[in-house]
């Protein structure tokens, strides 16, 4: 009898689940039905990457907790990573972003647009709500987003981001706060 071990297919699973919140994440809904959201995975030598930009920034900004984050992503077998271009949807006069109109908005290209960034918060909620349904552990990371923006992993064009660090375990390392 050959018996395959949970610690033997651990990463795979870890991966299979990834691999179904980003399309969770994809397929969640969005605002005028536009996709601005650009998704990925990181995982091995690249969390390496990811923590020690979060501890240099964690020194050179004083955010403590990106040093506690950067440790929970070194415990982490792989890292989603959900980010939103800044593009104005065109619902003008809306006002949620600060601005009275879409064209005030564009002077201020930095400036998200309101549904972007409601965007990506409901493809963050569909992306753990897989991984809640599969029991791995996860945390969405702000601190990880802004190391990844700093990185530049994902281009220039990338506004708001967030990353989902997953973690197999006896105890979760993100709840060690």
């Amino acid at each position: 009898m050959a018996i395959q071990f949970e610690n033997e297919i651990r990463q795979t699973t870890v991966q299979e689940v990834a691999n179904l919140m980003l399309t969770a994440a994809r397929t969640a809904p969005k605002g005028r039905g536009r996709d601005t959201l650009i998704l990925g995975k990181i995982s091995g030598e690249d969390l390496k990457i990811l923590a020690k930009k979060m501890n240099e920034m964690a020194e050179g900004d004083g955010l403590k907790f990106y040093a506690r984050d950067a440790k929970n992503i070194l415990n982490s077998e792989v890292v989603i990573i959900l980010a939103t271009r800044i593009e104005p949807l065109g619902m003008n006069n809306c006002g949620n972003c600060g601005f009275d109109t879409c064209t005030d908005k564009l002077a201020f290209k930095d400036a998200p647009c309101a549904f972007n960034s409601i965007d990506l918060g409901i493809a963050a909620g569909a992306a753990v709500s897989i991984a809640a349904d599969h029991r791995i552990d996860n945390r969405i990371m702000f601190s990880a987003g802004q190391a990844v923006k700093e990185l530049n992993f994902l281009g220039e064009e990338v506004g708001p981001t967030l990353c989902i660090p997953l973690s197999v375990s006896s105890k979760s390392p993100y709840f060690d706060r």
